[in-house]
């Protein structure tokens, strides 16, 4: 209810009228007479003044401001939050926004108070580089509003000192930010929490670079992840912990172990005061596994071990907690070719190994897994001799040979140039096949290197030994045309042998087109023996049959002159009488003329 209260200029007026003539109040008096009774407060609207909380409903806030009548903050000015905290007798300053309303009550404005007194304090923040607090009230277009007595704007790029993917995980949250920009006029504030962490951290990262030193333990938060490392706060001042100082054991990201914002506690291991530069480390605050490693285990000495990690050139096995050997691909198994221990092998696995080697100073260990069986080389040289005669499968084909199984676990390879004696392979395949069974000899062991030399051409006489036995110069042999090339056709004799016969001697007029003409791969004809060496292997043919055509053919082209020759009349009964005289005569010149054109082929 409100107070009924007398107004000072009507109490004079009621009080004095019948003195009016003999006593008047000036102005001035009347003035001084108002403030008196209402407490010395200023009564006029938008006057800033203090009451104390009457009552509070769902209307509002009832304040006594020391005015005749109490005044009223409308509910709408208020949060929850604000009217759950009011209590009867709290002082309040509020501001006058209408002097008497039409239920007579003084219209009261919580909120305009605020603001101005929120102004007034930011504006003095802002001045003298002080920070301000506030609750974050809503997300907006790019950033946040913060309450801090007026809505402040607090953008997205200043909200932390790294990039902020959710933002509404600071609504509701009680923060700390610098001023940076006012403008009462338009009633904009700019707030910075960047800037307010900046400052915070540059006054924490002095006083740390004062007090670091090295071998220090120090609390610290993940701040950035890299593969190589992570970078730790530890004070305003960052530190990197490199990943191959995390752990005694080996991890592929730092991921494995630690995630942003962790908190986690390192060593410093070095300080590099003029670059402000820390090199951190987490692994050195726990024993060293390898200083007692050697009292675990021996070169030579089986155990057992964990995969943590499978790579092309071997496998990586855990033998004890950050302890690991690497077991090399070669060191994987004595007989098979091995190309994806994948296939073999699974991370998690626990498998059975031999220390090979042992260098504790470099922390590393070589392991073994064939070495835990006997090499099935030892007693190759014992069990096989060169010269013997085997049967095998063909396991592996390669472009420069076969590779023939001996015994389980041991092969031996036949080179291309040990599969024939007489036939041009281009490659194995063209006619062996894999898990094929083969005849071979040994020729060579290497038990050493584990190297067993196969052939399969040794199995039969060598042709080329008996060759100038079997086709001497001059002989008619037959033969079946095995290939065609531009510069002659090859010719398979009985014995197996490829023989040649030159484009030279064909009678194509110097041409290599007509070859094709002439011969046919796979018919068979007469050739004449031309040339012949064992040591060269090789075997010269013709076509011309006739020795005396050869040697005349030869004699012409040595003797023709470049001018175009000159046709002359021949008597051709003088021609065949000379002939049949001299046919005797010509048999003993075949002979000579073939000498001679063995010695020009030559």
């Amino acid at each position: 209810m409100a107070k009924e209260r007398t107004n000072p200029k009507q109490f004079a007026q009621a009080d004095t009228s019948w003195q009016k003539e003999s006593f008047e109040l000036s102005d001035l008096q009347i003035a001084e007479l108002t403030e008196l009774l209402d407490g010395g407060q200023t009564f006029k609207q938008g006057a800033l003044i203090e009451g104390s909380i009457v009552s509070v409903s769902s209307d509002g806030v009832l304040i006594d401001v020391g005015f005749k009548s109490d005044g009223l903050v409308p509910s709408y000015e208020f949060s929850r939050h604000e009217v759950g905290e009011f209590k009867t007798g709290d002082k309040l300053e509020v501001i006058i926004d209408e002097l008497e309303s039409f239920e007579g009550n003084v219209i009261l404005s919580y909120r305009k108070a605020k603001e101005l007194k929120a102004w007034d304090e930011i504006l003095e923040l802002f001045e003298s580089g002080k920070p301000c607090e506030g609750v974050v009230s809503h997300k907006v277009k790019g950033g946040l509003s913060v309450d801090i007595g007026i809505p402040a704007f607090l953008p997205g790029s200043q909200v932390d000192l790294q990039r902020v993917a959710d933002f509404d995980q600071y609504v509701g949250q009680k923060i700390t930010a610098s001023v940076i920009k006012v403008n009462r006029k338009r009633g904009n504030v700019i707030i910075s929490r960047r800037r307010y962490l900046n400052d915070l951290r540059a006054g924490v990262r002095k006083d740390t670079l004062l007090k670091l030193e090295v071998d220090q333990v120090m609390q610290g938060m993940v701040k950035n992840i890299t593969r190589y490392g992570a970078f730790i706060d530890i004070g305003g001042v960052d530190g990197l912990l490199h990943i191959t100082d995390m752990t005694w054991g080996r991890i592929g990201h730092p991921s494995e172990l630690i995630n942003i914002g962790d908190s986690v506690t390192v060593k410093v291991l070095s300080f590099d005061s003029e670059n402000e530069k820390i090199s951190l480390g987490l692994k050195q605050l726990t024993p060293d596994p390898w200083e007692a490693l050697e009292k675990q285990v021996e070169i030579g000495g089986s155990i057992k071990g964990k995969i943590t990690s499978i790579t092309d050139y071997g496998l990586f096995v855990e033998v004890a907690p950050g302890v690991e050997g690497l077991v090399h691909i070669s060191e994987i198994s004595w007989t098979e070719r091995i190309h994806d221990l994948n296939k073999l092998y699974n991370v998690g696995d626990t498998i059975d190994v031999l220390v090979v080697s042992l260098n504790r100073e470099n922390r590393r260990m070589s392991l073994s897994v064939k070495q835990l069986d006997k090499d099935p080389w030892k007693d190759v040289e014992e069990s096989l001799e060169v010269g013997t005669k085997i049967k095998g499968t063909i396991s592996n084909i390669t472009e420069f040979g076969i590779f023939v199984q001996i015994v389980p676990g041991i092969d031996g390879l036949v080179h291309i140039s040990d599969l024939s004696w007489t036939q041009h392979i281009d490659h194995p395949g063209d006619r062996y096949k894999k898990s094929e069974e083969v005849e071979a000899i040994i020729l060579d062991i290497k038990a050493a290197e584990k190297k067993v030399s196969l052939g399969i051409k040794q199995l039969q006489q060598n042709p080329w030994e008996t060759i100038e036995d079997d086709y001497p110069v001059g002989t008619i042999i037959d033969g079946e045309v095995s290939k065609l090339t531009n510069f002659g056709v090859f010719v398979k004799v009985p014995s197996g042998i490829e023989g040649l016969v030159h484009v030279s001697e064909i009678s194509v007029d110097g041409d290599p087109e007509k070859i094709a003409e002439q011969f046919k791969v796979g018919e068979s004809r007469q050739f004449r023996v031309v040339k012949v060496s064992k040591e060269d292997r090789k075997l010269g043919l013709s076509t011309k049959l006739d020795a005396t055509q050869a040697v005349a053919q030869k004699t012409e082209r040595r003797t023709r002159k470049p001018s175009a020759p000159r046709r002359e009349k021949v008597d051709m009964r003088h021609a065949q009488s000379g002939s049949k005289a001299k046919s005797l005569l010509q048999i003993e010149l075949e002979k000579a003329m073939a000498r001679n054109a063995d010695t020009d082929e030559e």
